[in-house]
Formats: structure tokens, C-alpha cells, sequence
């Protein structure tokens, strides 16, 4: 019969043991390829006019398709959608969008645009709803794919809610190649020009919404 202190000896032999062989063990997996991260740029055209004097709008929450809202790249072939493997967006689609809009307002001669908790008067509110963001293969899987922006945009008198001006801004842009790189400076190009084309509409429909 073994004494106290040896069993406790090979109890921690075996540990020892145990621990080695997991640790050499954990080194046999195989590694997880890294998922490549991308962002926009959140830059855009300078406005096309200056904005009336004290014209400002109140942004809404705007509406994204939630197939391309996440941080996963839509594409579409098809009836086919799916999404770009091992690539993803830094933040969620739907969150750069909103952030592209708010920098292309930033600009000077750019209407003010109110966003949530600013304790600003605004007489309209902006309203879009953003019914696609995705990829398109189009020309099938050999050629570069196209990206396609399409927003229903609309102004509403604050006043009594009711609809002054609304229009479908659709931007489209091929990317050079089939590479994600690619594609990402495309997506980086068709948001610069969708929101300021938002933004350029909103501005000349200045006077449609003055009550």
C-alpha cells in the first residue's frame, strides 16, 4: 500500500503529464485562416449648390435590407445570393451608410442635417429607405461584378407629416476586377455618390418643403 505522500507524488507526475501531452496536442489543430476586415473611406463629392440660408433636416432611422445590413458582403447571381468568404465589413453596412450620409452633410454649403438627441428645429425630415446594397454577378462569375446602391428617398413637412418631395436614387459601379480588393473600392465609390446624391436632391427640394 502506497503512503500518502508518494500518491501524492504520482498524482502530480501525472498531471504533469497530462498537461504536457495537451499542450503538444493544442499545436496539432489546425489554424483558422484570419477574416480580412474592410471599411469606406466616408468621403464625397463637394455639394453641386449651396444650400438656402437656415435650411435643415431632421435625419430618420433609415430602413436597410437586413440580408446586407450585418458586416458580411452581399452578392447576388441570380436567383443565387450568398456571402464573400473570409471577408467582412469593419462595422455593419447599415452603420457606414449612415455615416457616409452624416459626412457628406458636413460639408460646406450642405444643409443641416438634425440628428437624434440635438435639441435643433428642423421644418422636414429625411427619410431612406436603402432597398439595395449588394454585389452583383450579373455577367456571371468569370467577369467583374457590379455594385449596386438603389434608395428611396423622402422629405416630410414636419408640420403635419405630410409627403413634399420623394425620388429613387440608383448608383451602379463596376469594379475593376473580381477581387475583393476590388469590390470594396467599388462599394467605397457607389456610397460616395449615393449619399451625395441624397444630400444634392434634398438641397434642391429646399423650397418644395417650406410650409
Amino acid at each position: 500500500m502506497l503512503s500518502a505522500p508518494l500518491r501524492l507524488r504520482r498524482t502530480a507526475q501525472t498531471v504533469l503529464a497530462l498537461s504536457l501531452l495537451l499542450t503538444g496536442c493544442v499545436s496539432l489543430f489546425p489554424k483558422t485562416k484570419p477574416v480580412q476586415l474592410y471599411r469606406l473611406s466616408q468621403t464625397s463629392p463637394a455639394p453641386a449648390g449651396p444650400s438656402p440660408a437656415g435650411f435643415a433636416l431632421t435625419r430618420a432611422p433609415i430602413s436597410f435590407p437586413s440580408d446586407a445590413a450585418g458586416d458580411r458582403i452581399l452578392t447576388v447571381s441570380g436567383q443565387e445570393a450568398a456571402f464573400i468568404a473570409d471577408a467582412r465589413w469593419l462595422q455593419p453596412a447599415a452603420v457606414m451608410f449612415e455615416e457616409a450620409l452624416v459626412a457628406a452633410f458636413d460639408q460646406p454649403g450642405s444643409p443641416r442635417l438634425v440628428g437624434p438627441g440635438e435639441n435643433l428645429a428642423a421644418g422636414v425630415t429625411l427619410r431612406l429607405e436603402v432597398r439595395r446594397f449588394q454585389t452583383d454577378y450579373d455577367k456571371g462569375q468569370a467577369g467583374p461584378p457590379t455594385v449596386e446602391i438603389t434608395v428611396h428617398a423622402l422629405l416630410i413637412r414636419n408640420a403635419d407629416r405630410s409627403a413634399a418631395a420623394d425620388t429613387l436614387i440608383q448608383t451602379r459601379q463596376t469594379a475593376s476586377d473580381n477581387r475583393v480588393a476590388a469590390i470594396v473600392v467599388a462599394y467605397d465609390s457607389a456610397v460616395s455618390q449615393s449619399v451625395a446624391a441624397v444630400r444634392d436632391w434634398a438641397t434642391a427640394n429646399a423650397g418644395s418643403v417650406r410650409p
